[in-house]
């Protein structure tokens, strides 16, 4: 159970991050279908940023005094390298949550300043996200796929905390704190401070009404467009890092320009999420479930007793992997006519309507 748990937190937070990402986007009137697209470039530039340290020689001596083999059973972990580690790792996030801004602003000053149509733009912006992170790896790397240092550096593990690697921690230890990446927990806090921001201060109260009735917002001298603007690049900035973090968490700091669709589930996640936070959290673990489910059935051990019975169902593997997806279209078929967008999303704004 401690491991269902750790897993579904791993999947379950990027799409918690990603779909408020959608929703400061369409609260301030502006859909954002790109969310997939973003993710993908700002993973590639978290895991270049990464790359980029490991060749300046800046990571091969933190990495090196990380843990000392003292014996075959027994090794010695250094924290404050450990910390240093962890320090690379915050500034790729910031890396990745800045490049997403920047590259949401295509999305914006199409939607704002030339009043495109959203949804073109936004799929535009998945088309080509894809295809430049894939031309820039073949540049980098000369292969398809640009890997990094293995993701557990990042990890915590409870022999860093003077645990024997035998001892039990207890079900909160072993659920929380061992294997677990701070990365995830650095995600929830900024989800919750997000969400405070957004529903919970002027600016966001004047965001949400540029979402809602931009024409009276603007008669009271707030900035519709600049609003807008706002809203996109927080959506971006916060899209980018959860696509970082979905990768260094899943795919051992690795990009290949793909995220497996996770910015299409964060989009179903806000809808079925009705664009409210705790919704939202709500709906991200119910997926995340359903993704660790669906990425580690065969070693999933639910009740500790040594059998795997989701293995021993031999049902065929693709039925897994599917399950998320079919979960998310039968979820939002049952629950979209409920959910309420933003009255003015998608609409450009026109100063001269009333």
């Amino acid at each position: 159970m401690p491991f269902l748990i750790r897993q579904t937190l791993v999947y379950a937070v990027p799409l918690m991050i990603v779909a408020l990402a959608g929703v400061y986007a369409e609260r301030s009137g502006i859909i954002n279908l790109a969310l997939e697209g973003i993710m993908i470039f700002g993973a590639f530039m978290g895991v270049l940023f990464v790359h980029l340290v490991q060749q300046w020689g800046w990571f091969q001596p933190l990495y090196d005094s990380f843990s000392v083999k003292i014996s075959r059973s027994v090794t010695e972990y250094n924290m404050s390298s450990y910390w240093g580690l962890q320090g690379f790792c915050l500034l790729a996030m910031i890396f990745a949550a800045v490049s997403g801004a920047v590259f949401s602003l295509l999305l914006a000053f199409a939607a704002i300043n030339l009043k495109a149509d959203q949804t073109v733009g936004g799929t535009a912006l998945n088309l080509m996200a894809p295809a430049l992170v894939l031309f820039f790896i073949r540049i980098i790397a000369n292969q398809n796929t640009l890997n990094v240092t293995s993701s557990a550096n990042f990890m915590l593990k409870k022999e860093m905390l003077g645990y024997d690697k035998n001892a039990e921690m207890g079900f909160l230890g072993a659920s929380f704190i061992d294997k677990v990446y701070l990365a995830t927990y650095v995600c929830i806090i900024l989800f919750v401070v997000a969400a405070i921001i957004l529903y919970k201060t002027r600016f966001g109260l004047r965001l949400r009404s540029c979402g809602e009735n931009p024409q009276a917002s603007a008669s009271l001298g707030i900035n519709v467009m600049g609003k807008r603007y706002a809203g996109t690049v927080i959506s971006g900035a916060l899209a980018g890092l959860g696509g970082f973090v979905y990768v260094l968490t899943t795919q051992s700091c690795s990009t290949n320009g793909d995220v497996a669709g996770f910015g299409f589930l964060a989009l179903a996640v806000m809808i079925f999420g009705n664009w409210k936070p705790l919704n939202i959290a709500g709906a991200a673990l119910l997926f995340g479930l359903f993704k660790c489910v669906a990425a580690s059935y065969s070693t999933l051990d639910l009740n500790g007793d040594g059998v795997y019975l989701l293995k021993e169902w031999n049902i065929n593997a693709n039925i897994y992997r599917m399950a998320p997806y079919v979960i998310t279209l039968i979820v939002l078929a049952f629950t979209s006519k409920s959910s309420r967008a933003p009255k003015a999303e998608g609409i450009p704004y026109d100063a001269g309507k009333r």
